[in-house]
């Protein structure tokens, strides 16, 4: 079998881990086994029926009181003990902060080598892969063994698509924890603002970077966002001035965006920033500077002032 992590926070599934079985499928057909998606935590447990669309036929709930909350320590260990059962082929989780620091843990428990953000793979005694490295300036190939191959995909890269199973079957895994494992937990929570859009689902995304000017600068750009129903993001420059909170920021050590349309707006485009928007479908790009990196790699671009371009665009608009 190939043993797929399922991210979800609160049993709120994360549409990364369904990148992650479109890649576990491929993996699963050329080593002639299926796909068994582990769900950690109680309330993760009716995911599963909603996972039979994307080829799997199995899933194992690992079922504790003090999984249903994020603990590294404690989820790797689950994961862990349900290896040691099963002696998977391979382990597939997200390229996501989350999954890359799970998988790190779960390699260090079973004493294994780990491969992070994979985009392809071909299967033999070792797996000869494919990765992203540096931020995305460029891909390694390596080989990955191990008599258990553990990877995660890197995200915004596999297009999504089903595979019905024809039905998941559903068994629970009790792991044995002790207080060691919640060392590291999330113990409460800070709400987001109300109604606000989430930079990392938003169809369309406005950028600000150092273009911008000042925090109210940013005013021009929360206007169009609000007009085409889209969210705001900043460059770390931004986030760094105080402009825009950190949880704004796209980029590298921000937020990985995959909007119909980007519209950078100020924004020089240095590669941290380009990775966190180049799975955009899209991207507007508008700054007086012509040979900026972004204004280069967009797929338009509008040379001039922001302040002069979006109030012309907004006006348009509402009209």
């Amino acid at each position: 079998m190939i043993l797929g992590i399922i991210e979800h926070d609160r049993g709120q599934l994360n549409n990364q881990s369904l990148e992650m079985l479109t890649l576990a499928r491929q993996v699963a057909a050329d080593e002639g086994v299926g796909i068994t998606a582990v769900l950690i935590g109680n309330n993760s447990a009716h995911l599963a029926d909603n996972l039979a669309a994307y080829g799997v036929s199995q899933a194992i709930v690992a079922s504790h009181d003090g999984l249903d909350e994020y603990a590294p320590a404690a989820w790797a260990a689950a994961v862990a003990q349900i290896a040691q059962a099963n002696t998977p082929k391979a382990i597939m989780a997200t390229g996501t902060d989350r999954g890359n620091e799970l998988m790190a843990h779960v390699a260090a428990q079973l004493n294994l080598a780990m491969a992070a953000n994979v985009t392809q793979v071909t299967v033999g005694d070792s797996y000869d892969i494919t990765r992203v490295r540096w931020g995305g300036s460029l891909f390694e190939e390596a080989k990955l063994h191990g008599n258990i191959k553990l990877l995660t995909v890197a995200p915004l890269v596999q297009e999504v698509s089903e595979a019905p199973s024809g039905g998941v079957t559903v068994e629970t895994f009790s792991p044995e924890l002790d207080d060691k494992h919640f060392r590291v937990r999330v113990t409460s929570r800070e709400a987001p603002e109300a109604d606000k859009i989430s930079l990392a689902e938003a169809r369309l995304v406005v950028g600000g970077g150092r273009g911008v000017g000042s925090a109210e600068g940013f005013a021009v750009l929360d206007e169009l966002a609000e007009l085409l129903n889209g969210a705001v993001g900043g460059s770390r420059v931004a986030t760094n001035l105080g402009w825009r909170p950190h949880h704004d920021q796209v980029g590298q050590t921000g937020t990985r965006i995959a909007p119909d349309l980007y519209i950078a707006c100020g924004i020089s485009g240095a590669i941290q920033h380009w990775v966190g928007c180049k799975g955009s479908k899209k991207i507007l790009a508008i700054n007086t500077d012509p040979e900026a990196p972004m204004m280069t790699k967009a797929d338009y671009a509008v040379i001039g002032n922001l302040h002069e371009v979006l109030p012309a665009l907004i006006a348009e608009l509402k009209k």
